[in-house]
């Protein structure tokens, strides 16, 4: 890695990233960390006609740079990100600033209007709001969140955005299954985790809690979600397991676990995203073989527009 004067990246960190990322696209990753991205954004048809609010960001001079991959997401140049929130559409929920690697969470998903939704880790509520837009406010979206402060913040994030479909629980995630077995037909499980892919040698404190002890501490979390999870899955329906962390331990060996242990009535499914920096999920880690059907998960590399991201769609069995 170039120096280029900035905060060195924690030792472990770079170990992993030894580990994990494809070795002729390891250098441009890890510049990726010492690099301002654009501010992302995503227009909102829930409050606003698509169309009408880019023409006005465009009359602003915001200059919002379409995204190859999804037509209600811009980009605008960092500096202006200040200016963004202070902007009529943003102060009127009609976008909604969210990173990129987000964005595809509620993509890979894929709910439909009229469906039975859970967002089980739903704080602040980007994804659940951008999954209500994508739902036309149409059938049961419930958004559940643990932490009581973080919970009131989704809950005034969704009510600008104009999700009136989220009915919000503060509660955790793991009771959930048990409390609501088999009742819905997608389930988002963004799960709380280490925020590896949010490092950025810009700012320290990005790191500053960090260790391989909280990978650990994240991955037990995890584990217990996950469950929690595919037990409020109804036979047939489909699960969305996403992180923003690279450590393996987050993610192939949370999937692993469940596959493993009752592998015959789950299957990992092909994401259907377009990106030019997706590599397939990892299927050996430490030595050990995974289980293979990992390959079908997506691990988003980190680059001059993305966070670094994990994403994988399980399918529950109908039988």
């Amino acid at each position: 890695m170039t120096d280029t004067g900035l905060p060195p990246l924690p030792v472990p960190f770079l170990a992993l990233m030894e580990e994990v990322l494809p070795p002729d696209l390891r250098d441009a990753c890890l510049a990726s960390f010492s690099q301002e991205k654009p501010t992302s954004l995503r227009l909102n048809p829930l409050k606003g006609d698509p169309d009408e609010t880019r023409r006005e960001l465009e009359s602003a001079g915001f200059d919002p740079v379409p995204v190859s991959w999804y037509p209600l997401a811009f980009t605008v140049d960092g500096e202006r990100r200040r200016a963004l929130t202070e902007s009529p559409p943003f102060r009127e929920g009609r976008i909604y600033i969210q990173s990129l690697s987000s964005m595809t969470a509620p993509l890979a998903l894929a709910p439909e209007p009229g469906e039975t939704v859970l967002d089980l880790a739903a704080a602040p509520g980007g994804k659940t709001a951008m999954m209500a837009a994508m739902m036309e406010n149409r059938g049961r979206l419930s958004a559940v969140e643990a932490v009581r402060g973080r919970f009131f913040r989704m809950k005034a994030n969704l009510d600008h955005q104009g999700a009136t479909m989220v009915r919000t629980y503060l509660t955790d995630g793991r009771s959930v299954g048990r409390k609501c077995p088999e009742m819905f037909d997608r389930v988002l499980l963004d799960a709380p985790c280490s925020s590896e892919a949010r490092f950025t040698r810009l700012n320290p404190e990005s790191w500053a809690h960090w260790s391989p002890r909280k990978v650990e501490e994240a991955a037990r979390k995890q584990r217990g979600l996950i469950r929690s999870a595919l037990e409020a899955l109804r036979p047939g329906g489909l699960l969305l397991y996403c992180t923003c962390s690279f450590s393996p331990e987050e993610n192939e060996l949370i999937v692993n676990d469940v596959l493993r242990r009752d592998g015959d009535n789950l299957r990992v499914c092909a994401v259907d995203l377009p990106l030019p920096n997706r590599r397939p999920g990892l299927t050996r880690w430490k030595g050990k073989e995974l289980h293979p059907d990992l390959a079908r998960a997506v691990r988003i590399l980190p680059d001059r527009l993305m966070d670094g991201f994990f994403l994988c769609l399980i399918r529950k069995s109908s039988d």
